[in-house]
């Protein structure tokens, strides 16, 4: 008798599949709301309103991470040292931690956007794009799934209008 041995994939082919995927499904998302933000949108953002979008924008992911980063740190902190109370809370301690980090994420890649939002490329704009994805993935682990919706739609309602505007 012969027993057929499985082979576990390796863990770099098991990265680059789980990363490949992701894209995919982000790529399929962004897709899906080109066609409902830009082409079937109720109305659209004029062309100078998008224009004072594209120039504002950097500047207005700084001024949210001069605001966001002590507050988020501050936050991070204070949520360590009521840790222990927030295991007796439940489900809302946990919560709010989950919030916390998922907020310094979308933060960080926002950051790495601010360059590409100010060169007006294609990759400053997908970077804030996934910033949003991922503060969404967060709200809706944390239950606030409403306001992360909300939000998001706003938010990608702004950020697909002014797509055109990023080059390269």
């Amino acid at each position: 008798m012969t027993e057929e041995v499985k082979q576990e994939p390796k863990a770099e082919e098991t990265k680059t599949g789980a990363a490949s995927d992701a894209k995919n499904i982000l790529a399929q998302l962004e897709a899906i709301l080109d066609e409902y933000m830009v082409t079937k949108a109720p109305f659209t953002i004029p062309a100078n309103g998008k224009e004072l979008i594209v120039k504002i924008a950097p500047y207005l992911v700084i001024l949210s991470a001069i605001i966001a980063v002590p507050a988020i740190l501050a936050g991070i902190g204070l949520s360590a040292f009521l840790a222990p109370f927030a295991m007796l809370a439940g489900h809302v301690g946990i919560a709010a931690f989950i919030s916390l980090i998922f907020a310094a994420v979308s933060l960080v890649i926002d950051i790495m956007a601010i360059p590409g939002l100010f060169g007006r490329t294609k990759k400053g704009w997908r970077l804030t794009y996934y910033a949003t994805v991922v503060s969404l993935v967060g709200n809706v682990l944390s239950f606030n799934i409403i306001g992360g919706i909300i939000s998001a739609i706003i938010g990608w309602f702004i950020l697909f209008q002014v797509k055109d505007k990023y080059v390269n």
